[in-house]
């Protein structure tokens, strides 16, 4: 096993304090806690003019270091290209005190969007990999990128890129909460659940998650006004098998506005479905999302809203009925376990069967 340190930035002390948490459980001994426990490691100083500078506090020499880093809502509510700066700062930091390696941890990676060049546009997703990359990280670890495409935008002959899909978190939590027996998958989910792209893009990742349990899939055909950002001109649905009586699920990779899945639910809505759910992996909840969700709760369109905290929205919870939150820290301690013994993460990777799981509890 190499030797280690968990560490963060400002924005995710609370999510790398419940990683180290889980990985003092699966490491062989106790007092392995207080090795890896850097939480505190780190002092980030703000100067009178605005500049930062980031300190080590201890000698971290020979050590592999996993920075936890979020550029999205974060619980120390720093803005987006301050927490950037903050992240860049840390690696240059942990540089210069010779870590071994440096792998950052970013759950979700706010630029993930900006991946493709439009008219003269810049890449931003390009640009912060690049950064990290030069700045000498050796590992980038994400969970569900926007795109696939986006992991060939590093050379991983100096930096390598692992991109790690949550679905089958979300799955499990699907399993664990509301179906529960591998009886209730053939008699209640199979005939009576469907699965909902938000767009024709994000059909391979629904058509993964219908298939896991043997459902339907809907697909949503969206035409966009690409002048302007998070705007949808309207909206077509095709479904093989008629939608009226069945639970929908609507997934997708993030919610953003959420202006996306309104127009999608008052689509399906005439279409007389038992209820409608939306599950998504990263909850960005940007300004209106929060009321446009309750609003659709208030008129009995939306019924429950699965998101994992790969961005900090417990504080949503408040303004949004029916919101829960699936846990991504105990999955994030599997991959760092599996990165510092040096073993394979394919295991991580496996396809999900909700029969197999259901059969297996």
């Amino acid at each position: 096993m190499n030797d280690f340190i968990v560490c963060a930035t400002r924005s995710m002390h609370t999510y790398a304090a419940e990683v180290i948490g889980y990985l003092s459980k699966y490491l062989s001994f106790a007092k392995m806690t207080q090795q890896i426990n850097g939480i505190d490691l780190l002092k980030t100083d703000i100067f009178a003019n605005g500049e930062m500078e980031v300190s080590v506090s201890s000698s971290i020499r020979g050590k592999d270091a996993i920075i936890f880093s979020s550029a999205a809502r974060n619980e120390a509510g720093i803005g987006v290209e301050e927490a950037k700066i903050e992240l860049y700062h840390t690696i240059d930091a942990l540089v210069r005190c010779q870590a071994r390696n440096i792998i950052v941890f970013e759950p979700f990676i706010s630029c993930s969007r900006s991946d493709r060049t439009t008219k003269r546009s810049s890449v931003g997703l390009w640009v912060h990999l690049k950064t990290l990359s030069s700045l000498g990280a050796k590992h980038i670890v994400t969970f569900q990128l926007h795109s696939d495409k986006s992991k060939t935008m590093l050379d991983p002959t100096i930096c390598a890129i692992d991109d790690i899909p949550v679905l089958g978190l979300l799955k499990r939590y699907l399993c664990d909460t509301y179906i529960k027996t591998k009886e209730n998958l053939e008699q209640e989910v199979i005939p009576n659940w469907a699965f909902c792209s938000v767009d024709a893009g994000g059909e391979k990742l629904t058509r993964v998650f219908a298939n896991a349990f043997g459902a339907p899939l809907v697909v949503a055909h969206k035409q966009r006004d690409y002048s302007r950002p998070n705007t949808v001109e309207s909206i077509n649905i095709l479904s093989a098998d008629p939608l009226e009586g069945k639970s929908l699920w609507i997934v997708d990779d993030m919610i953003d506005t959420a202006g996306s899945v309104e127009k999608l639910i008052r689509a399906l809505a005439p279409l007389k479905p038992r209820d409608i759910n939306i599950i998504a992996v990263h909850a960005l909840f940007s300004a209106p999302a929060a009321q446009k969700l309750q609003s659709l709760i208030d008129e009995n369109l939306l019924r429950r809203i699965i998101v994992s905290d790969t961005v900090y929205c417990s504080n949503f919870s408040r303004q949004i009925q029916n919101l829960e939150i699936v846990n991504s820290a105990e999955h994030a301690s599997r991959i760092i376990k599996a990165i510092i013994n040096n073993e394979s993460m394919s295991k991580l990777l496996r396809p999900f069967s909700a029969a197999i799981y259901l059969a297996g509890n």
